[in-house]
C-alpha cells in the first residue's frame, strides 16, 4: 500500500475519471550550475521544441551551492519569445516568498508573450538552500501555508479583471475592475508529501505535481493520488518527474505506460545540476522517451 492510499475514500479507482491515453513530456530542470546561463536555457528550450518535447519547466530558487544561478521568470520570458509550441513555466514558484500580486503580473506577462502557453507551477517552497532564512522570510510552515492559500486567491483575482477585495490575515488587496487576461493560465500545485491539505488545494486548481524527494512515483501511488484528488468533471493534470530517457548512461526501469494508465498526464524528464551540460543536451536532443500503450 502506498503512502497516498490513506487519502482515498472507497475502493481505489472506483470513481476515477476516464482519461486520454496520451501523455505529454516536459523537461524539468534547475536554472543553476551548468544551466546557470540564461542563453543556454533558451537554447535548451529551442532544442527541446525541435526534438518534440511538449514543455520546459524551471525551478525557482534564489541561492544555491551550485552557482551561477539565474532568475527563472526573466528566462521564461526569453524562452517564450524564442519558441512557438512548447508550454513553459516555473516548477515551482513558492508564493510564500514572492508577493502574489507580483507573481500574477509576471505570469500574465509570460502568458501573453507565449500566446497562452504558460503554466503557473506553485508550491509551499523549501528552505534547504536558505531561500527563506537567508533573507528573513517567513520560515514557519503553517504561516507559509496560509500565505500560499491567500496568494492563490489573489493571483486568480488579478487575472479575472473583476473588482476584487481581499482582507485576510496575511494580505490586504483592493482592485478596481479591468480587462481580464486574454489567455487562461493553468495553476498546478506541487508537494513532496501526501498531506491531505495539499491534495485539497490541488483539487481546486488545474493539476498536481507530487514530487517526493527520494523516489519516482510508482503507478500505484499515481492511482492513489488521482483518486484522492477526485477531479472528474474537468481536465486535470498529474505530473510525474524522473528519468526515463534511453539516452541516459544508466539503464532505468520506469514503466511510463503503467504510469499513464494510472492517470499521469505529464512526464517530467528531470535534468539535475550535477549532470554535465553536454549530457543534458543529449537527453533533450534525443526527444521524449517512448510510451508503449496497450
Amino acid at each position: 500500500m502506498s503512502a497516498w492510499s490513506d487519502l482515498v475514500s472507497g475502493p481505489a479507482g472506483s470513481d476515477r475519471p476516464e482519461r486520454s491515453p496520451a501523455v505529454r513530456h516536459g523537461i524539468y530542470l534547475p536554472p543553476f550550475g551548468p544551466f546557470g546561463d540564461p542563453a543556454a536555457l533558451v537554447d535548451l528550450a529551442v532544442r527541446a521544441e525541435a526534438a518534440g518535447w511538449d514543455g520546459v519547466f524551471l525551478w525557482d530558487h534564489l541561492v544555491t551551492d551550485a552557482m551561477p544561478i539565474v532568475d527563472p521568470w526573466t528566462t521564461l520570458g526569453a524562452i517564450a519569445q524564442a519558441t512557438e509550441r512548447i508550454l513553459l513555466g516555473p516548477m515551482v514558484t513558492p508564493l510564500a516568498r514572492r508577493r502574489p500580486w507580483v507573481v500574477a503580473r509576471q505570469a500574465a506577462t509570460v502568458s501573453r508573450l507565449s500566446g497562452g502557453r504558460f503554466v503557473l507551477g506553485t508550491g509551499l517552497g523549501s528552505d534547504e538552500s536558505g531561500d527563506f532564512s537567508r533573507f528573513g522570510e517567513q520560515e514557519d510552515i503553517p504561516t507559509r501555508s496560509a500565505m500560499f492559500d491567500e496568494g492563490l486567491d489573489i493571483v486568480r483575482g488579478m487575472w479575472a479583471g473583476q473588482a476584487y477585495q481581499h482582507d485576510g490575515p496575511q494580505y490586504d488587496v483592493t482592485l478596481e475592475a479591468t480587462a481580464p487576461e486574454p489567455h487562461r493560465i493553468p495553476v498546478w500545485v506541487a508537494s513532496s508529501t501526501n498531506n491531505p491539505k495539499v491534495v485539497q488545494r490541488a483539487a481546486g486548481c488545474d493539476g498536481i505535481f507530487p514530487n517526493p524527494d527520494d523516489h519516482t512515483l510508482s503507478p500505484g501511488e499515481v492511482a492513489d493520488i488521482v483518486a484522492a484528488v477526485g477531479v472528474v468533471d474537468r481536465p486535470f493534470d498529474v505530473a510525474v518527474a524522473g528519468n526515463a530517457s534511453p539516452a541516459w548512461n544508466e539503464p532505468n526501469d520506469i514503466d511510463l505506460a503503467a504510469l499513464v494508465d494510472a492517470g499521469m498526464t505529464w512526464w517530467m524528464e528531470s535534468l539535475i545540476h550535477f549532470d554535465p551540460l553536454e549530457l543534458s543536451l543529449e537527453i533533450v536532443d534525443a526527444g521524449p522517451p517512448p510510451v508503449t500503450l496497450t
